[in-house]
């Protein structure tokens, strides 16, 4: 995935009210930024950080820069978590998540379960159909360790709900965990942030829902999931 321009730059002064960052740019100027993050982002709003924003030409749009890109820990992270189910496409399209290739077509946001939608949906012949979560993923509280979620989730633990249901349908139904970050190269569940969502995750494991991790190569001209990561989920 490339930035369709140059990032701009600048150091954090607040993240606030979960969408929104002020942010005073290299230029002096200081703008406020959509934050395209539900999470708490922890350790990732450190007043002072180097920033990074993608710029909108659309007269339309009340903000017109988004935060994308944080220097944490000595790495570019990605934040934006508008990002991650195209991220993922394109890493299916590439074949990098094995277990996952060879279907006839990919699509995404559709329909399925209690009112709600699919990050992905894989169909091949015979009605064969996987159905595919994307979690974004960008905590890191030990070096190398990526850990999900960063905030308790209600929705995340819905929907395990609702992928197990998928494979008791017939289907396959897969979880991928997608690391917007170079320097983790395993992957566990952040029990203590939120033990509703690590229970719900073991349930549905127990059903027959498959999981993957894939983690991301973090540039400033663009991001591209390409790094094994190891599931540490026990």
């Amino acid at each position: 995935m490339k930035f369709s321009a140059p990032l701009v730059s600048g150091r954090l002064v607040k993240r606030y009210k979960r969408f929104l960052a002020d942010v005073l740019l290299d230029d002096g100027n200081a703008v406020t930024a959509h934050c395209a993050n539900p999470g708490s982002m922890l350790g990732l709003k450190e007043p002072g950080s180097r920033v990074w924003l993608s710029q909108s030409d659309n007269p339309k749009r009340k903000l017109k820069f988004s935060w994308e890109v944080i220097e944490a820990d000595g790495a570019l992270v990605g934040i934006n978590t508008a990002h991650p189910n195209r991220l993922v496409e394109e890493a299916l399209a590439a074949g990098r998540i094995d277990g996952l290739a060879g279907y006839d077509a990919l699509r995404r946001e559709v329909k399925y379960g209690k009112n709600s939608r699919i990050d992905i949906l894989l169909e091949g012949g015979e009605g064969d159909r996987t159905y595919v979560e994307v979690k974004n993923v960008h905590l890191m509280r030990q070096p190398g360790l990526a850990e999900f979620p960063d905030s308790v989730t209600a929705r995340g633990a819905k929907h395990l709900v609702e992928l197990a249901d998928m494979v008791a349908e017939g289907h396959r139904a897969a979880m991928v965990f997608l690391v917007q970050r170079p320097d983790c190269a395993r992957l566990n569940l952040a029990g203590d942030i939120d033990p509703a969502y690590a229970a719900a995750f073991a349930a549905a494991r127990k059903a027959g829902v498959e999981v993957y991790a894939i983690g991301c190569d973090v540039r400033l001209d663009g991001i591209d999931a390409v790094k094994p990561v190891v599931i540490e989920i026990g």
